[in-house]
């Protein structure tokens, strides 16, 4: 969540920030209502409290000189009933702010690109150069039939659309490349962790899922539980509402686990295919940090997801996001887009996002700074999205009879 104190302070400042990042002016104005109407009602509010204190004194001063203080008594509990009211109504101004603050994306770093969306991303650089085919490069489901490996007929008989099937060496490569991820992540120095699949909505709203996303989140029937959009939920929120200690920092955590997203906002897009899934497979990274490490480990992870690309023999640049196209808890956001050659384009395959204090905030993750207890900053992204990873080496790897070779890396774990 956004620091209300800072925002209360430096309300045009943050607007700015807040423009960048594509909020509506509205919205804005709206929230400036609401600290407006949250200070008027806590001065009222002090105003009646400094009233009862006042008679409060006088009453003691006529007890201790015997004077009648029934008129005045009556005033006391009168005020006293008042103060109540006015705490209540004083409340819900301070809820009715925070329902809104809740729902307000991170501010933008000062560095990130001015732009309104994906066409205003800015690229860094690219890694290995796209192979040359001396035929059509085929598209991943074409190659998926050729081959038998992705039924998508099935898994809409055993779900609906957006769900498939894997069958032999696609679940076998999807299975090595799990493994795979895991191993670089943990010979990076992450540890890696298996987490539950369902997260309740508190964990949600940590890291910043709930509540402006509900609509986009499988929910339990009758419970207070949901299935995670992301390992990063319970990843990040493995420490929440804890105080570390700074020599424990940072925490870096890696594990799989499966996706699930109604994808409510891409009726349309993608349609074919792997690229766009509501179950889908990831390995995630997770960094918990104190403010002055965050920058050397967000370039790390960045790093570290690029080398495996690499080590994969994929074609990929890298991509920094404008304000237009950062997520609602990034502050800054990396991307890496990998080539595919049967579209002729670099597709996401990684979004390395520092989010700063922001999640820190709403799940209450601090670390003991000598006396102080302090926000640690985290940071969270893929190494890899698996079922895009398959996508990528079935179109780079082809071949013109439509079979598709193995990455050298991946054959010991093929047993190759």
């Amino acid at each position: 969540m956004i620091d209300l104190k800072y925002l209360q302070k430096n309300f045009d400042e943050a607007s700015a920030k807040f423009i960048k990042k594509g909020v509506a002016l509205e919205t804005l104005e709206n929230l400036k209502e609401l600290f407006a109407t949250l200070k008027e009602k806590n001065a009222i509010l002090e105003e009646a409290k400094a009233e009862q204190n006042q008679m409060s004194k006088l009453f003691g001063e006529y007890m201790r000189e015997k004077k009648d203080v029934r008129e005045l008594k009556a005033k006391v509990d009168a005020k006293k009933e008042e103060i109540v009211t006015l705490q209540e109504t004083a409340r819900e101004a301070q809820q009715a702010l925070e329902n809104v603050a809740l729902a307000m994306p991170n501010l933008p770093d000062d560095s990130v690109p001015e732009g309104e969306d994906e066409d205003d991303n800015v690229e860094l650089r690219k890694v290995l150069e796209p192979k040359s085919f001396s035929f059509e490069a085929k598209e991943h489901w074409a190659l998926a039939e050729m081959n038998g490996w992705i039924e998508f007929d099935r898994g809409v008989k055993l779900a609906k659309s957006r769900f498939a099937v894997l069958r032999g060496d696609a679940a076998r490569i999807e299975r090595a490349l799990i493994n795979f991820f895991l191993d670089v992540n943990r010979k990076k120095g992450f540890e890696e962790v298996c987490v539950p699949f369902i997260n309740n909505a508190a964990m949600l709203q940590g890291t910043g899922q709930l509540p402006k996303f509900e609509d986009d989140l499988f929910k339990i029937d009758g419970e207070d539980l949901y299935l995670i959009p992301t390992a990063e939920v319970p990843l990040t929120n493995l420490y929440n509402d804890e105080i570390l200690t700074e020599k424990e920092l940072p925490i870096l955590l890696t594990g799989y686990t499966p996706c699930f997203r109604k994808e409510a906002g891409s009726a349309g897009r993608d349609t074919r295919g792997m690229i766009r899934q509501h179950q889908f497979d990831k390995v995630e990274m997770v960094a918990i940090t104190t403010p002055e490490q965050s920058e050397e480990t967000f370039k790390m992870m960045v790093d570290n997801a690029s080398d495996i690309l690499t080590q994969l023999g994929l074609p990929h640049r890298v991509v920094e996001l404008c304000g237009g196209d950062l997520g609602f808890s990034a502050a800054t956001t990396i991307d890496l887009e990998v080539w595919l050659p049967g579209q002729g384009k670099y597709r996401e395959i990684s979004s390395i996002s520092n989010t700063r204090d922001f999640q820190a905030r709403r799940a209450k993750i601090r670390y003991k700074d000598g006396k102080k207890n302090v926000l640690v900053n985290t940071l969270n992204g893929s190494a890899l999205a698996v079922g895009r990873t398959l996508v990528a080496i079935m179109e780079n790897y082809q071949n013109e009879d439509g079979s598709i070779n193995t990455p050298e890396v991946l054959k010991p774990y093929l047993g190759l």
